[in-house]
C-alpha cells in the first residue's frame, strides 16, 4: 500500500490518497521505459539534413578531356565527387525517424513511469488547481511550500487549463502537461511530478 499526503495550494497537508501500486502496474520494467523513451526521443527528430550530390552542384556537365590520347587518367566532369567542389558521393538525404511501440506498451511504460514516482517520493498529490488568475506567483508560491523550487517538475491538469499554464510557462524547470497527455518520456525527463486527485482517480479508474 502506497499512501501519499494530499496538499492544497498553501502546501498544507488536507488529507491522505492511497493506492495499491498493483493498480497503476504489476511491476516495472526498465527495457520497456528504455524502449519508449527511445521511442519518443526519436520522434523527436528532424530528420532534414541533407548535403548535395554530383547533379545539385554548381558546374558544367561537359567532360573536362577527351577519354583517350592524353596520357592522364581518364576524367568525367568538374561536379565529379573525387574532385575539389565536386558532389558528395553517397551524402545524407532527409530521412524521417518515426516509428511507434504498440498502444498497449505505450501505455504501459506510462504507467511503470508514474509508478516509479510514487515509490521513489517524487510525487506531489494536490486537492485541485485554484488558480483563478493568471499569476506566476500563486503556482511559484505552491512550489516552494512543497520544497520543488528550483527543481524540474511536471505539473499535471486535468484537462486544459490556460491559467495553470500560462502561470507556470516562465519557471524554469517546471514544464505543465495535461494528464490525458502523459507519457513515459516527460515523467522521467522531469525529475518530480504535481498530479491532481482527480487526475489520479481517472487513472486510476475510480469514480471519487
Amino acid at each position: 500500500m502506497i499512501s501519499v499526503p494530499v496538499r492544497d495550494m498553501a502546501g498544507a497537508e488536507c488529507g491522505t490518497y492511497s493506492f495499491e501500486p498493483s493498480e497503476i502496474s504489476d511491476t516495472i520494467c526498465k527495457q520497456l521505459l528504455h524502449d519508449a523513451v527511445v521511442m519518443y526521443r526519436a520522434n523527436r527528430r528532424v530528420g532534414e539534413v541533407q548535403t548535395k550530390s554530383r547533379g545539385m552542384v554548381a558546374g558544367s556537365t561537359r567532360k573536362l578531356f577527351k577519354q583517350k590520347g592524353t596520357g592522364r587518367a581518364r576524367m568525367g566532369t568538374i561536379r565529379s565527387p573525387i574532385r575539389r567542389g565536386g558532389g558528395r558521393a553517397f551524402g545524407k538525404l532527409p530521412r524521417d525517424f518515426y516509428y511507434r511501440m504498440p498502444k498497449k506498451a505505450v501505455r504501459k511504460a506510462m504507467r511503470m513511469a508514474l509508478l516509479s514516482k510514487f515509490q521513489d517520493s517524487e510525487a506531489v498529490v494536490l486537492k485541485k488547481w485554484d488558480c483563478a488568475e493568471v499569476k506566476t506567483k500563486r503556482v511559484a508560491g505552491f512550489l516552494k511550500a512543497v520544497g520543488l523550487q528550483g527543481k524540474t517538475v511536471l505539473l499535471t491538469t486535468e484537462g486544459v487549463e490556460q491559467n495553470v499554464w500560462r502561470s507556470a510557462r516562465n519557471i524554469e524547470g517546471v514544464m505543465v502537461m495535461p494528464g490525458s497527455d502523459l507519457n513515459a518520456f516527460a515523467l522521467l525527463r522531469q525529475r518530480h511530478l504535481v498530479i491532481t486527485v482527480g487526475e489520479l482517480n481517472r487513472i486510476l479508474g475510480r469514480n471519487a
